[in-house]
């Protein structure tokens, strides 16, 4: 029988989490979350929103972006390695008065685009096998949520097996993404150039405003190289873990993204990629035949899998770390009593991505991702990053960003073009922060004391 303790820590958190993650697994991680589905179904959407042979430049600004901003996670990560990532930043940063409410504010945020970048992936996966297997909406639908139930279920353990099998599944992306980048390099049948035309220019505001439209895409597709920090409660080492983590991820993914469009257009013109959903199970086609597009297909959707494997596992984690820590509803601080893993909130996360899945299309999931994200967690990290250095020097941070503050500086700059550039979603993004600020206030001495009084 449990006994009751006191404090802000629930009593279904007196199993802690261990630190059994390695280098190597948590880069695994951060990769596959990184690639998933997005360069595949977004590679097209790039081309058309930039409308030209520049869209290679979207890809640059989103590799440049996650590099910016990856310094920040990696300072932040290292100096406050604790499973929920953010949410131990945000409230170390703003202190007493405005902590409890940042940090919440990243939890209720999370709860909602979290589920989302699950429906994403799964949504992607479905659409992308409908070149192996046509589907009506309903049967597409039903296998995005067949994949969210299904990786639910292998992630249903400890994390020792778990980082096991993201090493296994990282192994797999890696191989896929080499064959299609050395298929396109010794194949190439078009020329392609990424330097301004005859009549183009890269100094203009249109050209800005087309790479920006873009970069939503290509900063979704880098996105998952902090998911180190949501899991930071169990990597070893983690002061030189996760920043190494972070930019091995960064610059790893960037080669590969940008070797993977050049290898693509040198295959088929961008003027006829930028009309494909199954851009590169047309590539693999035009070069080897439709027998290897299928098996190239069937890849891409481990890919996918892989990504959707790594972002539940570190999404699960954050509700945990706000609940075991008195500031979120405290039944997700639970752990699992054999596994000690936090099976309510990766159920939850699970559970709230299945029905999204079911209900949103691809595009408007990946606005509504970014809107969301971008004010409560990277433009206030940012910030905090700046306030955690007044407060407390820099003599004890295990690692400190290069050039400060211009990273800072520009990760601000950066994010708020970006949110700009979602249109009207950014204003959803706005209403939800406002809806949070509500619930905070009226629900943090209620409900959150009900339940804990029925917990105990």
């Amino acid at each position: 029988m449990r006994e009751k303790t006191t404090g802000k820590r629930p009593p279904q958190a007196v199993h802690e989490l261990k630190r059994e993650i390695s280098l190597l697994q948590a880069t695994s991680i951060n990769m596959i979350d990184m690639v998933g589905i997005g360069p595949f179904v977004s590679l097209y959407l790039v081309i058309q929103a930039v409308g030209s042979n520049l869209f290679i430049w979207a890809w640059v600004f989103g590799a440049f972006t996650a590099f910016v901003d990856g310094m920040i996670w990696s300072e932040l990560g290292a100096a406050y390695p604790l499973a929920g990532g953010s949410y131990n930043f945000l409230k170390e940063a703003y202190g007493k008065k405005g902590g409890p409410l940042m940090s919440f504010l990243f939890v209720w945020q999370t709860c909602l685009q979290s589920s989302l970048v699950v429906a994403s992936a799964a949504i992607g996966f479905a659409q992308y096998a409908h070149y192996l297997v046509p589907m009506n909406w309903w049967e597409e639908k039903a296998l995005s949520g067949l994949v969210v139930i299904f990786i639910t279920v292998l992630l249903y353990r400890n994390i020792r097996t778990i980082g096991k099998m993201a090493v296994f599944l990282w192994a797999g992306v890696i191989i896929i993404l080499l064959w299609i980048i050395i298929s396109g390099f010794t194949h190439r049948q078009v020329a392609y150039s990424p330097w301004p035309e005859k009549g183009q220019t890269m100094v203009s505001w249109a050209f800005l405003a087309l790479v920006g439209h873009a970069s939503v895409k290509t900063i979704y597709s880098f996105l998952g190289y902090y998911n180190v920090c949501h899991l930071g409660g169990e990597i070893r080492n983690p002061a030189k873990n996760i920043p190494r983590s972070i930019f091995i991820s960064i610059v790893g993914i960037a080669i590969l993204y940008l070797a993977m469009n050049f290898s693509v257009v040198g295959v088929i013109p961008w003027q006829e990629a930028q009309h494909s959903k199954y851009t590169i199970s047309l590539f693999m086609e035009k070069i080897y035949g439709s027998r290897t597009a299928q098996v190239a297909t069937v890849l891409v959707l481990w890919v996918a899998f892989a990504s959707l494997f790594a972002v539940i596992l570190g999404y699960s984690r954050v509700p945990y770390a706000a609940a075991a820590d008195g500031n979120f509803f405290p039944w997700f601080a639970r752990l699992h009593p054999r596994k000690d893993f936090p099976y309510v909130s990766l159920l939850f996360v699970a559970g709230l991505g299945f029905i999204w899945s079911l209900l949103l299309k691809l595009e408007d999931v990946i606005n509504a991702i970014l809107a969301m994200r971008i004010l409560v967690q990277f433009v206030a990290q940012a910030v905090g990053v700046v306030l955690l250095r007044r407060r407390n020097g820099t003599a004890k941070l295990p690692f400190r960003m290069w050039f400060y503050p211009l990273p800072v500086i520009l990760s601000i700059i950066i994010w708020l073009f970006v949110w700009l550039s979602t249109g009207k979603t950014a204003l959803v993004g706005l209403l939800l922060v406002a809806c949070g600020v509500i619930v905070f206030f009226v629900a943090r001495n209620r409900w959150f004391a009900i339940a804990k009084e029925k917990i105990v």
